[in-house]
Order: C-alpha cells, then sequence, then structure tokens
C-alpha cells in the first residue's frame, strides 16, 4: 500500500462480508469498495459484522480498494477530532 501521507481515510458502513477477510464497505459519499482488515485488528481479534461503521483508509493510487482501521458499533458515528481538540460536530 502507499506511504502514510498518500492515503485517504474515509468513514463507511459494512454492507457485505466476503472470503478472507474481506468486506464491501458503502462509503459516506455513497461508492462501495472491497475492504481489508488491517493487521492490528487481526492481530487483537477485533471482528467486523455487517453493519458496523467502520473507517477505512485508501491509497491515492487505488480508490477501489481499502483498508479498515478502526471499527465502531452498529449505528454508531466515527467522529475524529481536529488538532484543537474539537470534534467535527461541534463547529
Amino acid at each position: 500500500m502507499a506511504k502514510k501521507n498518500e492515503t485517504v481515510r474515509l468513514e463507511g458502513k459494512v454492507v457485505e462480508s466476503l472470503p478472507n477477510e474481506t468486506f464491501k464497505v458503502r462509503l459516506a459519499n455513497g461508492h462501495v469498495i472491497e475492504a481489508y482488515v488491517s493487521g492490528r485488528m487481526r492481530m487483537y481479534f477485533i471482528r467486523i459484522l455487517p453493519g458496523d461503521t467502520v473507517q477505512v483508509e485508501m491509497s491515492t493510487y487505488d480508490l477501489s480498494r481499502g483498508r479498515i482501521v478502526y471499527r465502531g458499533r452498529a449505528g454508531e458515528r466515527v467522529v475524529e477530532e481536529d488538532a484543537a481538540g474539537t470534534e467535527e460536530g461541534d463547529k
């Protein structure tokens, strides 16, 4: 995969589970991509189920595939904090 600064992190929802720990993820912009579970999530046995909200890291070179790096609960919105420590919804 691309270097750290050449990736894009987006939020999405798991639509379907595929073989080999890959998933169909619908992104917030409506696109459906194929994503796999990151190594750290495999190491800690974090399970992903359809309906879970996830953060997907994608390379700028291939926007049809991604790596799942964070899992929220089903129906939960994942909100990142910016450098000032305020949440996106507080602005």
